[in-house]
Parts: C-alpha cells; structure tokens; sequence
C-alpha cells in the first residue's frame, strides 16, 4: 500500500482508441493501485481521453468500469482542457502529479504536463518524441531507446510491451475444439464491410473444416444487437452483395447470443471483454490491418491478414486523408475507383519485382511475411477460406508462426514496470510506496 506519509498526488492518464484503453489503460491502472494502495486522499487516477478515428464513441464508459479509475473525461470535451485546461466538470488538480501517456498523440502530455507543472512519462511502442519536455519515457524494447538523442537516452526505462502483458491472466481449461476466430473491427465503416465478409468466410470454411467452430470477439464499444445489424441487408447494403452473406441474431434464453447465417452456420458471439483467453486458444484468426495484428502478435496467435482493396467500398473505412476523402458526397466514389487501382498496380508491380509491400504490424516489424497477407482480388471469401484450411492442415507452420510472433514484441511486466519507475521521478517529494 503506498506510503501514508507521502504527499498526495494525481496520476493523469491520457488514451485514445479502443485497443490502447483496454491493453495499456487497464493493467497500468490496475498496477497502479496494486503498488500504490487504494487510499483515494493518497492517489487518484484521472483518465482523459482525445479524439480517435477508431473510436466508437463508448471508451469512456468502458474506463469507467475499471476498478481504481477516479474519474473520467470522454474524447468529445478533450480539446477545451488541451487548450485552456478546462475539464467539462471542472476538475480540481493536486500540486504534486504525473501524466502517462497511454496513447494518442505524444505533444498531448507535454503541452497538459507543463501547464498542471506535473511529471510527464510516455509509453513509447516504436518511437518517442519530445525528449527534451518529457522526464521519463517508458519503451517498449532498445530500439526505442537508440532511436533518441544519446543525450536523452538516460530519459528511457525499457519495460516491455504492454500488449503482452495480457498473458499474464489465468487460461481456461485447454479444449480440444478447433477455434477459428474472425475479427471484423470495432468501427461501423470497418463493420460495413467486415460483418459481411465474415459470414461469407464462414460460409465457405464450413465445408472444408466441419468440426471447426467460428467466433467473433466482440469489442465492449459494441453490444450483439449491434453487431448483428450489419448482418442484415436492409440496414446494411453491402450485405447483399456477398452470396448470402446475412445472419440473424439468436439469444438463447440461458445461454450466450449467435449469429445463424442463411445457410444455417453458426459464429459464437464471445461477449467477454478482454477475451484474450479465447483468443489464444484459436486455432488461427482472419483480421485486417490495423491493432488487431499487434494484438493478436502479442498473444503469439497466428492469423491471416486480408485486405480487401478490389472492394470498392473497402476504403471507406480507412483511417487518414484516404478515408475522409474517400467519404466525400459527389467525388468520394471515383477518387476510391482511381486510388484502389493505382494502388493495386503498384501492389501487383512490387511483387513482380520481389519486392513485397507489408501491411500487417508483425511483418512489418519482422521486414518479412510471418502472417500472410492476402491482398485485392486475392482477398476473397473463396480464397481466405482455402488459405485457412491449408494453414490449419499445417501445424508446423503454424507452430512456426506463434514462434516467429512472440519474438517480435517486447518483453512482458510492461505495467509493473512503468509503475514501479514512477516513484523516482516524484523523489524527494515522496517516498516510494511500501508494503
């Protein structure tokens, strides 16, 4: 428990998407009261959330739900307190504090540090910025660290990944049922497309490997109710255009919600957030570029990546200048129809050359294939499905792949370790924590 004598101070964490609230907000808070006690007049944890385009709009009610978390602000209030430091409720700040960076952009805490006058820390996955304003960077591996000016190389602890410390929850029972899992997105411009392909995957997969059961992992920004929308036609047009890609949603009265396509398959709903031990008990997952892949590496979970660019509507749900323009009314269309192909072109140019384009974070961190990428007209249900059955049929390559995962991440203990290095940055105004 912390030190009782020690001067009260406030830990301000600033997140953003949906991935970073549930991989590094929930173990650094939880962390943080394991190591420093649960006495709110001794420690509160503020969290504030920025803007994000993967958001869904429902992150701050999923922190709020994280036990030792003392307040929060949602992204739609982040710019007046970025700006004038005024929080939506008037939030009072203590004299003493530390703001952790967990996610969005890295001149967040030190524009909000400097004003509160608090110590700033930033977790820093790939890259850490603004050294000469920030006290302490916590990285995931040493490449980050040599990254830095030497001269602010002593300013970087290496803690691990964060991402791999949802290893350390308790397993379920190991079973025999060969899982496949489908992750479709959490957005509704990626649940456009992705609730659609994952029931005509599922569709196609059934008859190749009758034994397998399919699921879906659902984020907690979605509930089934929603999810199950994009299944139907009459909300969702894109649903049409697959061979029977719609579902219904099945809520059994005294057991978990499926989706029963219109050929009769069945895709588990798995409802429980993180759901982390299911994952790791898939067989293989089908995911798009994105978090998912870095998530899945860190659970050492091999996975099949699919990027769908011959859909025209696929860019729809991208992230950047891309996707905005991509949305526009009237010339959204014919940019998406231009881009697409000059992309696929310099896609299809490069392979001819040997010089593969990357997207998956796995490969691109490993600067080769680990996970395959099926990308454009490659990437159809037809095709994903055969490539998942050959995959399935080859537990050497797959064991191959959970190896070749688990070697790209950082270390795991990430959180205790970056709680346990805060302390010295708050000496000598308090002591460490003890007991």
């Amino acid at each position: 428990m912390a030190n009782q004598r020690s001067e009260p101070i406030d830990i301000l964490i600033l997140s953003n998407g949906p991935g970073e609230v549930a991989n590094w907000v929930r173990p650094v808070v939880r962390e943080l009261r394991q190591q420093w006690g649960s006495d709110r007049t001794q420690l509160r944890i503020s969290v504030i959330l920025s803007p994000c385009t993967n958001a869904m709009g429902t992150e701050a009610e999923v922190v709020r739900g994280f036990e030792g978390c003392d307040r929060v602000q949602a992204a739609d209030h982040f710019w007046p307190f970025l700006l004038w430091g005024k929080t939506r409720e008037d939030w009072d700040w203590r004299p003493t504090g530390i703001v952790i960076f967990l996610g969005g952009d890295q001149v967040f805490p030190v524009v909000i540090g400097k004003r509160l006058g608090y110590k700033i820390v930033i977790y820093a996955e790939w890259e850490a910025r603004w050294p000469r304003w920030v006290d302490r960077f916590a990285v995931m591996n040493e490449a980050v660290t040599q990254k830095l000016p030497p001269h602010s190389r002593h300013k970087a602890q290496v803690v691990g990944d964060l991402l791999r410390d949802v290893e350390q929850s308790s397993s379920p029972a190991a079973t025999e049922t060969e899982w496949i899992g489908i992750l479709p997105g959490s957005k509704p411009m990626k649940l456009t497309q992705g609730v659609p392909t994952a029931i005509a995957i599922a569709n196609r997969l059934k008859p190749l490997r009758p034994q397998s059961r399919i699921a879906i992992p659902i984020a907690p920004t979605l509930d089934p109710a929603t999810l199950a929308r994009y299944a139907d036609p009459e909300f969702n047009a894109i649903a049409a255009r697959f061979d029977n890609a719609t579902a219904t949603l099945i809520t059994p009265p005294a057991a978990p919600p499926y989706l029963q396509t219109a050929q009769g398959n069945r895709i588990d709903l798995w409802t429980d957030y993180p759901a982390h031990d299911r994952l790791r008990h898939c067989q293989i997952c089908i995911t798009t570029i994105g978090a998912n892949t870095a998530e899945l590496a860190a659970l050492g979970v091999p996975m099949c990546v699919i990027i769908p660019t011959q859909q025209i509507d696929a860019m729809r749900a991208w992230d950047g200048v891309p996707g905005l323009i991509a949305n526009l009314p009237g010339i959204g269309t014919a940019f998406v129809t231009a881009f697409n192909s000059v992309m696929y072109w310099h896609y299809q140019r490069r392979e001819k050359q040997g010089k593969k384009i990357l997207y998956a974070w796995p490969n691109l961190w490993a600067g080769r294939e680990i996970v395959p990428e099926l990308v454009g007209e490659v990437a159809t249900p037809d095709a994903i499905a055969t490539c998942i059955d050959a995959l399935c049929n080859d537990p050497t390559r797959l064991a191959q792949m959970r190896t070749d995962l688990q070697g790209v991440r950082g270390q795991s203990g990430a959180a205790r370790a970056l709680v346990a290095g805060l302390a010295a940055l708050l000496e000598p105004m308090r002591e460490p924590p003890r007991g």
